[in-house]
């Protein structure tokens, strides 16, 4: 009589099917379809950790929700629109760079040039907006631009992109507005425009909607009042140096080429930025 073949992990099993990896018995509950057959959880498992993550094209982690960071963006900087509406403009105050001394009245000069403790208005500017319309432009944008940039980039590296760009917003800001009050996502969304460019050009796409829409923003930017385009072109400048390190960074060296352009840059902006202090405060 033939003895009756069990499943591996459920003795008191029969089955008739095998790993095809393996070929130990598995019964309908450890069966795991795969290409050809079925496989245990053991093999699957084993296949998952010696198979390399899946990539973006610059080396970033593909993730399972590709926008996940653009999301958290636009909570951010709608949470705090709410804030500065229902706390009004004293809150808006502690968030922008307000970075200029009154020459005459200097009790009233506020701000970055305070002191270290209040360099923190670099980075808390770049998520603060008063105006509805300002607050839902820069959002629509930044997931119309930021959302397909952060599939390509990856997580981690978009995150880098917009914060930095963002950075270099404010450290134009400091240098060359006079009453640097500026509020605003704008720099690091333009810090987007940039990098898309770049990535468009890498692809060999057809760059003319974007240079078009990028033109368009500019030009607004200089025409329009009560629109900072110190900020608007700090941004830009940011971005497109970081992207051009992270599409054009050789393979072997791609991670150092690509975290040490963010780094290069993050450090020409906060020293732009201490410079721009000194000068105020001089």
């Amino acid at each position: 009589m033939e003895q009756a073949v069990c499943c591996y992990r459920h003795p008191d099993r029969e089955t008739g099917i095998r790993c095809t990896r393996c070929e130990r018995p598995i019964c309908p509950e450890c069966m795991v379809s795969a290409s050809v057959g079925f496989q245990c959880p053991e093999c699957l498992g084993e296949a998952r950790r010696t198979t390399p993550a899946p990539r973006t094209v610059v080396g970033g982690t593909v993730a399972a929700d590709p926008h996940l960071v653009t999301k958290i963006l636009i909570g951010l900087n709608l949470a705090v629109f709410v804030l500065v509406q229902a706390l009004g403009d004293r809150l808006a105050g502690d968030l922008s760079l307000y970075a200029y001394c009154d020459p005459v009245v200097r009790q009233y000069c506020i701000g970055v040039s305070e002191g270290p403790d209040q360099w923190y208005r670099l980075i808390s500017s770049v998520f603060a907006h008063q105006e509805y319309w300002h607050i839902g432009f820069n959002m629509l944008t930044l997931w119309w631009i930021g959302a397909p940039l952060e599939a390509t980039l990856g997580r981690a590296r978009y995150l880098a992109l917009y914060l930095i760009s963002g950075l270099g917003g404010s450290a134009l800001v400091l240098l060359l507005a006079p009453y640097p009050g500026a509020l605003g996502a704008s720099g690091a969304i333009f810090g987007l425009f940039g990098a898309t460019a770049v990535f468009m050009r890498r692809s060999r796409m057809d760059m003319r909607p974007i240079l078009i829409l990028l033109g368009l923003n500019l030009f607004f930017s200089f025409t329009w009042s009560n629109v900072s385009w110190q900020g608007h072109l700090g941004g830009l400048a940011a971005g497109t140096v970081i992207a051009i390190g992270m599409a054009y960074a050789p393979r072997e060296r791609r991670d150092l080429v690509q975290w040490g352009t963010c780094a290069a840059v993050l450090a020409a902006t906060l020293v732009a930025s201490w410079i721009a202090v000194a000068q105020i405060t001089a």
